[in-house]
């Protein structure tokens, strides 16, 4: 007899919204930067707040985040 398949909910975290998000504004800004180079601002910007965020453990979307009720 076969066993039921296990499938697990897999919950967003804080951690994984933060990557969806920046993943998203880094793709969504080099499409855009096709039309305007202007647009790789939000990129580099994107960029450092994602270095920044290693060393200081903050994250200006982990504000947002708890805002909107998404668990740790």
């Amino acid at each position: 007899m076969l066993e039921p398949i296990n499938r697990r909910r897999h919950v967003w975290t804080q951690q994984r919204w933060i990557r969806f998000v920046a993943g998203g504004m880094i793709l969504i800004s080099l499409g855009l930067a096709i039309v305007n180079s202007s647009w790789l601002y939000l990129t580099a910007f994107v960029g450092l707040n994602l270095l920044q965020s290693a060393f200081t453990n903050w994250c200006p979307l982990i504000v947002v985040l708890r805002k909107l009720g998404v668990s740790e």
